[in-house]
Order: C-alpha cells, then structure tokens, then sequence
C-alpha cells in the first residue's frame, strides 16, 4: 500500500485544502501560486503511473487511488474557479461544470460497481488524455490573467470544452466495457 506511486496519488489528494485556500483569494499572486500548486500536483500523476510501471509495484489499491485522486483535484479545482467572482473576467459556465463532474461521478460509481463483480478498470488512454486537457485547462483557468500577451481564461475555456468532449466520450467507453467484461463474465460463469 505504501508505494511511492500511491504517495504520489495520496499527496494529490492532500494538496487540495491548499488549492481551495489559495482560490479563496482574487489577486494575480494567488492565482499563480495556485495554478503553480495544480501543475505541480498534475504532474505526480505522470509520474505516479511511470514509477508504478518501472517498479513493478502496479497495485490495485493504485489503480482506484490514481484516478480518485485525479478526480478529486479536478472536481474541486473547477468548483472553486465557479464560484469565483473575478474582476473582468466572465464566470465559468457551471453548466459545463456540472456535465464534467457528472461524467467524473458516473465513472467513479461505475468503477465501484464493476470491483463489486471482481471486475477493475484501469484508467484507460483515452481518460488520460481527457486528464491532460483538464490539467492544462484549469491550469490557464487558474492563471487566469494575461501574460506575454496570452489570455489564459480563454485559452483555459477552449480546453475545457475539448476536455469536456474527451470526457464524455471516454466515459461512454468506459461503460461500453464494462457491459462488454461483464457480460463475458457472466457468460463463462
């Protein structure tokens, strides 16, 4: 259980408090630092997987903490950039919010499901693509302000549409699996 790759995913999970404090805050100082803190933590998840693979300390435990520990870094990173009221930017759509962690939420309780059948799905290319456009989103979402002539909220808005889109879609083909696995297990069993 205590492998650094799950260190890693755990401290994702504990950097969070941090995140949602630092985004009670409006000024540009804040805003770095938390976009910073999300980037840094972004990238345990990289590193996490690699190590887990190269060690060959590839675990159950990390593949539900992993992707948990993602899920929650994202879920409360959005819902903190909703919430926010900052000066002359428009708010983040919470609709396009609630349709991200809908998908998140549906896939989490269908991962539990598919653990009650003796079934684990791993995280799959495709939602580690959807992670990346995530990340990169709410990074610039956290940015928030222009720099080097870059408008980060913009920038932040458009990869959260395509994250969004890569979501939805790899949450369809998370399901698809799952009935497929299920019912070849139930076939030969």
């Amino acid at each position: 259980m205590w492998t650094l790759p799950n260190l890693l995913s755990l401290c994702r999970i504990a950097i969070i408090p941090v995140l949602v404090y630092l985004l009670t805050f409006s000024d540009a100082l804040s805003a770095l630092l938390a976009a910073t803190l999300f980037l840094l933590a972004s990238l345990t998840d990289f590193f996490d997987g690699y190590l887990a693979r190269r060690s060959r300390t590839v675990s159950n435990l990390g593949k539900i903490l992993d992707p948990l520990a993602d899920k929650l870094m994202v879920v409360a990173a959005l819902i903190m950039l909703t919430a926010m009221d900052r000066p002359g930017e428009p708010d983040l759509p919470a609709w396009l919010v609630v349709v991200i962690i809908a998908r998140e939420t549906a896939v989490t309780i269908l991962r539990g499901i598919a653990l009650t059948e003796g079934i684990v799905l791993e995280a799959e290319e495709l939602g580690k693509y959807k992670f990346s456009l995530q990340a990169i989103a709410i990074f610039a979402l956290l940015v928030n302000f222009s720099y080097l002539g870059i408008d980060f909220y913009v920038a932040g808005l458009y990869f959260l549409w395509i994250a969004a889109g890569v979501g939805l879609w790899s949450g369809l083909h998370y399901h698809v699996k799952f009935f497929r696995l299920l019912q070849r297990k139930t076939a030969a069993g």
